[in-house]
């Protein structure tokens, strides 16, 4: 558009995502507080002398100015990068982490899927994907338990919470004993379909105790619950986002109970779609992040 300058602004974000651009620029995918999911062209940042490539790394909590049209009115739907300030780089603290990197790793990656719609506010998601970042990098919770906790928010946030308290089809109260990720969570048995999963009664006081935030509950769980809260949990979101997610399957989830042998694509005990296209290694979360 003839005439059109970029204006300024600023905002505060979570770095999601990098990708290289040219022999020394980068396109970095950022959650921001008040304008919701944005790319932005970082001039520069590969070079050994750029003055804030470390801050945009990802995991990391900053504080931008951009030049471009908020609204995406005007102009090109990548910004620019014209000043960053590190808030807290929490990236620095996984680097050495396999658990934590992983799981900040799926964290991001659900919070950019969740976010399909560029430039669309969503402040609650900022808060909890900030949030998550936190709990992982004081490590006051297991690493499983954080990431749970999550994605089970994230779907709430959705639209997407699975039904835990009632049944799924019906409505019926209660704690029912069988669990149908198509059919949206518990289900009594006059609803449950064929192919149902049966969790243990801890497995389903487990997401809710994670749902609401209960971390009292959570910490004293066994190994055998988290794992088979995971599967439950992975399954679940992988169905409503119709794809897998590619970093949740190199998540480390501990060594799994004797005699039980994991599905593909979880790592838990729990109908989880296989991943398409999935490295093996912390390298393939990398590359994700990064490229």
């Amino acid at each position: 558009m003839a005439g059109y300058r970029r204006q300024l602004y600023r905002d505060d974000a979570v770095v999601l995502r990098v990708q290289k651009l040219g022999e020394s620029d980068r396109i970095i995918t950022l959650l921001t507080r008040r304008h919701g999911r944005l790319r932005a062209v970082a001039r520069g940042v590969r070079r050994t002398s750029s003055r804030f490539g470390a801050r945009l790394e990802p995991f990391g909590h900053v504080d931008l100015q951009l030049a471009g049209d908020p609204k995406g009115n005007q102009g090109s739907s990548l910004h620019t990068v014209s000043q960053v300030e590190g808030i807290d780089l929490y990236g620095k603290r996984f680097l050495g982490d396999y658990p934590r990197y992983t799981a900040a790793s799926a964290i991001a990656e659900t919070a950019e899927r969740l976010t399909p719609v560029e430039r669309e506010p969503s402040l609650r998601l900022f808060q909890l994907t900030l949030g998550a970042l936190k709990a992982l990098a004081r490590g006051e919770h297991a690493t499983t338990l954080v990431l749970d906790a999550y994605l089970l928010r994230g779907m709430a946030l959705a639209g997407w919470a699975p039904a835990l308290t009632a049944c799924a089809v019906c409505g019926a109260p209660g704690r029912h004993r069988a669990f149908s990720v198509p059919a949206g969570g518990a289900v009594c048995p006059d609803c449950r379909p064929p192919g149902a999963a049966h969790p243990a009664p801890a497995t389903i006081d487990l997401m809710s105790a994670l749902t609401s935030g209960d971390w009292q509950i959570a910490d004293a769980t066994e190994t055998g619950v988290r794992r088979e809260c995971s599967g439950l949990v992975a399954a679940h979101l992988q169905w409503h986002l119709e794809r897998a997610l590619r970093s949740l399957p190199l998540v480390d989830r501990g060594a799994p109970a004797a005699g039980v042998v994991p599905p593909p694509g979880g790592g838990a005990a729990g109908p989880v779609p296989p991943p398409r296209g999935v490295g093996a290694g912390v390298d393939g979360v990398s590359r994700e992040m990064t490229e």
